[in-house]
């Protein structure tokens, strides 16, 4: 439980190998949120619903059956905006399928954004 995105994902991950529809992660922080809006974004996850508990909150994330394939990038390696495409083929299956997850100096964002901004960052997770 050190980790709060690697734990977030797994939580996902499992929820979806199980069949579930929707999946409560917790507890939570701003870079959880800002992954998971991320991975909404690109249709990999439905609504996202915050839930006050008193006891640093969760998420209560509506699965849709689209992820074959999700998790951290342990150790957080930093990325020049020329490496992406190299970090690309280490994580993803093919071309133009998933996503990696960057937190870069303008905000979390995919690499596909990233590429657009010529911008590199920190990689945080891969969705497929």
């Amino acid at each position: 439980m050190l980790d709060l995105l690697s734990n977030a994902l797994i939580m996902i991950k499992n929820a979806e190998r199980v069949g579930k529809r929707q999946v409560t992660i917790w507890p939570v922080n701003k870079l959880v949120y800002h992954v998971l809006r991320v991975m909404q974004r690109y249709g990999y996850v439905g609504e996202i619903e915050y839930v006050d508990d008193g006891r640093g909150g969760k998420y209560i994330v509506q699965l849709l059956g689209r992820i074959n394939e999700v998790g951290p990038i342990k150790p957080r390696f930093p990325v020049k905006y020329r490496e992406i495409v190299e970090w690309e083929q280490k994580f993803l299956p093919a071309r133009n399928i998933g996503i990696l997850v960057l937190s870069t100096s303008q905000g979390v964002m995919s690499h596909i954004e990233a590429k657009e901004r010529r911008i590199g960052g920190v990689l945080l997770a891969y969705v497929y």
